[in-house]
């Protein structure tokens, strides 16, 4: 079989799930496409339509990895998330066509090596095009593709289930993502701004809030419940499967999060998604969320020089959060007319 392969063993969900623009690149010329992901990052990726057979590096000795690749008998592979593992990794598999990035000690493991645009000083072309570059590399394009997501028939049980538990109609609610990878790491992620928000959302837009986030979150989203003084505000974190969190952000009346995973699941349901970007230095440009229905805060808080959200001392700016311009984004987007 002429079988292609995304290796995309690095960073967090949103950076897998972007690079799965890639996989969609690679069908033009490649009759199946696997992926190959982080063991957290299965789940997701087993949810993309463009993607055969998932793949997991559980760090397995190289042996028995390359073993593994070697035995699907690849003709190509591109490596968004290179390491000098997935670099030795496909040379030793001897797949014939090996993408990767240029201008590291391993890249002469690739066959085709692609400065990223990024080391050139961009930061304003979206992440996803810059990965399409690899596929670009051996004539392979989806100009303007976006993540696709779509949830399992057990997905969508899950997520009605759910609903029916906390007492949510079918559209009738919003979902907030309050928290990324940093918020439990640090142990210094504040509540009250996100709770004024959740009130805020609630009173404006006369539905319930629903609050997302992962197991690790649900400290910290109770603690928001319990601030927001609403009984219309409620928490989900930790309680739903990717695939069921796509199926309820998906039949919400909007998403509303600050920018990670969770924001980019969203999107790749097509859900009306809010993005909130708190932080100097990030880059809405580059992250935004691919979809038709988006809106995008950008940060107004004024980070002291150097402040980056791995290394911030307070998190002042999740304090302070923007709550009017949230509103004002979400309601504009909601009295959008709909594409098409």
């Amino acid at each position: 079989m002429n079988r292609a392969l995304l290796y995309c063993a690095g960073g967090g969900i949103g950076d897998s799930l972007i690079a799965t623009v890639v996989a969609q690149a690679l069908r033009a010329r490649y009759d199946s496409v696997d992926a190959l992901t982080l063991p957290g990052h299965r789940s997701t990726l087993e949810l993309v339509p463009e993607i055969d057979r998932v793949l997991v590096d559980n760090g397995e000795p190289m042996d028995r990895h390359v073993a593994a690749l070697r035995e699907r008998q690849y003709a190509a592979c591109v490596v968004t998330w290179a390491t000098p593992r997935a670099a030795t990794a496909v040379r030793s598999a001897q797949i014939p066509i090996r993408v990767g990035q240029a201008r590291r000690l391993y890249s002469r493991s690739f066959t085709h090596r692609v400065v990223v645009r990024s080391e050139r000083g961009d930061v304003t072309s979206h992440w996803s095009d810059i990965l399409l570059d690899y596929a670009r590399a051996i004539d392979c394009d989806a100009r303007g593709a976006r993540p696709r997501i779509v949830p399992r028939d057990d997905d969508e049980r899950a997520a009605q289930a759910l609903r029916a538990e906390i007492g949510l109609a079918s559209n009738g609610y919003l979902v907030l993502h309050p928290t990324n990878a940093v918020a439990t790491q640090r142990g210094l992620w504040p509540t009250s701004g996100w709770a004024r928000t959740a009130r805020a959302l609630r009173e404006r837009f006369g539905v319930p809030v629903v609050l997302g986030g992962a197991d690790a979150d649900r400290e910290i989203v109770a603690r928001i419940v319990a601030e927001s003084d609403d009984a219309e505000v409620r928490s989900i974190a930790g309680r739903a499967s990717i695939g069921a969190f796509a199926a309820l952000a998906r039949d919400a009346r909007a998403f509303v999060g600050i920018t990670t995973g969770s924001m980019h699941v969203a999107a790749a349901v097509g859900a009306r998604t809010v993005g909130i970007f708190p932080f100097q230095s990030d880059f809405p440009e580059r992250w935004a969320p691919l979809c038709d229905r988006r809106a995008i805060v950008r940060s107004a808080f004024p980070c002291r020089p150097g402040d980056r959200k791995e290394t911030c001392s307070d998190y002042a700016c999740i304090a302070a959060l923007d709550t009017p311009r949230i509103l004002a984004a979400l309601g504009g987007l909601l009295a959008a007319r709909e594409p098409g």
